[in-house]
């Protein structure tokens, strides 16, 4: 993309961003798992009586678990590629990524329990 800008320069981002969400659609189990529960869950957001900011977190915080989801996908393709053999510091790479998708779902649980609590009381 060097030496592009304007129009250009956001239509190849696109596609490039296109290309990024098809390949962890293909390859990546668990963004496709996450993605079905984002598909359900979102429309479900929207026909609870919730109020609009509670609403929009509990969006938000299924569609933060899809973003870290691409960046622990993005960090494990990269480790693939330059470590076959079993390294430390790879491992601990894809532990850390692992983690940081664990905290995102416990997030969505927190927010989702946290919303619909009043709607159970």
């Amino acid at each position: 993309m060097k030496g592009n800008s304007g129009i250009k320069r956001i239509i190849l981002a696109a596609g490039y961003s296109a290309k990024g969400l098809r390949a962890a659609f293909v390859h990546e189990a668990a963004f496709r798992q996450e993605l079905l529960l984002a598909l359900i869950l979102i429309p479900v957001a929207y026909l609870l009586d919730v109020e609009a900011i509670a609403r929009l977190l509990m969006v938000a915080s299924i569609i933060l678990v899809l973003i870290v989801e691409l960046l622990n996908s993005a960090i494990e393709a990269i480790v693939d590629r330059f470590g076959g053999e079993h390294h430390e510091l790879s491992g601990r790479a894809k532990d850390i990524g692992s983690a940081a998708v664990l905290i995102s779902l416990l997030l969505v649980l927190f927010v989702w329990g946290s919303s619909l609590w009043p709607l159970l009381h």
